[in-house]
């Protein structure tokens, strides 16, 4: 396993992590999560992603069984704040009152004293952002997590969090956690810019596309998979996208890896990702994501993979220039 810098702090990460989103405390069961878990540990991830709102806090008590098995200094754990908890009214958003009650609540679950990292879960347009960050900031003089993000922020968003850090002497967002993969190219146009810039750690999430980039939904949709129930990946579901992972699979081959090995190691091509939270379901799973940090892509693959993708993403035709 190798281990990257987040953005400007002094904290490593694997590049490989594994999270718990729709699956720990949920559709996984317990025995196969913890062996999950465990194999990820023992193969040298160390950055355990979760957040409360997974199986509605049943994922943070998954990960925080098995974590009471490890020494604490050794992993890097988060968990995020953000979405409803409950039908309360304030059990919701950024405001103080949610982020200081919702971080007691998760420590208690996960059984530890702090968190390594505290992502706000979207960004609320309905609290002041100063007082997300002096909430966030304040956690931070506690102790209680050394580091805080966001979550899907918009580039302008991040970039008002940093400045307005600065300016009232509060810590700043360390880490943002965006959707990235083959298909969704995204971040590409002004996310990783920003967070470069600032010195912002990239962790991404849903790295294989909720597993279109595995080929297992190019012969057809199986009744009961994630595909029929999850709206994160409907507009993934394409025939044009399954011509393009049919077309990976060939170059995959070609170096005698999954085309899962494949979509890993071309989002860790870039600098500015600091790691890929990747799922699993099966110890297989979890070797298979690990062997993706030992896969270097040269500029022929590279270029051959941008040829079958097309779709780098480009600035809205107003702001390009005519040159």
């Amino acid at each position: 396993m190798k281990y990257r810098r987040m953005g400007h702090t002094g904290i490593k990460v694997s590049e490989i992590s594994l999270g718990a989103w729709l699956t720990y405390g949920g559709t996984v069961e317990q025995q196969s999560a913890e062996k999950c878990l465990t194999k990820a540990v023992e193969l040298g991830i160390n950055f355990i992603d979760i957040a409360d709102v997974y199986a509605r806090g049943k994922a943070e008590e998954v990960v925080g069984k098995v974590i009471a098995n490890y020494d604490r200094k050794d992993l890097v754990i988060s968990s995020k704040v953000f979405w409803p908890m409950s039908d309360g009214i304030n059990d919701r958003g950024l405001s103080r009152k949610h982020i200081m009650e919702s971080i007691d609540r998760s420590l208690e679950r996960i059984g530890t004293d702090y968190l390594d990292i505290y992502f706000a879960h979207r960004f609320d347009y309905y609290t002041d952002l100063e007082e997300t960050i002096r909430a966030m900031s304040d956690l931070v003089d506690q102790g209680v997590v050394h580091y805080w993000g966001s979550s899907v922020w918009p580039a302008v968003q991040l970039e008002r969090a940093v400045w307005l850090a600065k300016d009232l002497g509060l810590h700043p967002p360390r880490v943002e956690q965006p959707r990235y993969n083959m298909l969704d190219r995204f971040i590409e146009l002004d996310i990783m810019e920003t967070c470069n810039r600032n010195g912002i750690g990239i962790v991404c999430w849903s790295p294989l596309a909720q597993g279109v980039l595995t080929g297992k939904y190019n012969d057809g949709i199986p009744e009961g998979s994630r595909a029929t129930t999850s709206d994160f990946i409907k507009h993934d579901l394409t025939e044009e996208n399954f011509a393009r992972v049919r077309r990976l699979q060939e170059i995959a081959a070609s170096k005698d890896i999954a085309v899962s090995q494949l979509a890993l190691a071309w989002i860790l091509r870039r600098e500015e990702m600091t790691s890929t939270i990747t799922g699993a379901t099966s110890e297989s799973h979890v070797i298979s994501n690990v062997a993706a940090s030992d896969i270097p892509l040269d500029n022929e693959t590279l270029e051959e993979i941008e040829t079958i993708l097309k779709n780098k993403p480009e600035t809205h035709p107003v702001y390009r220039p005519p040159w």
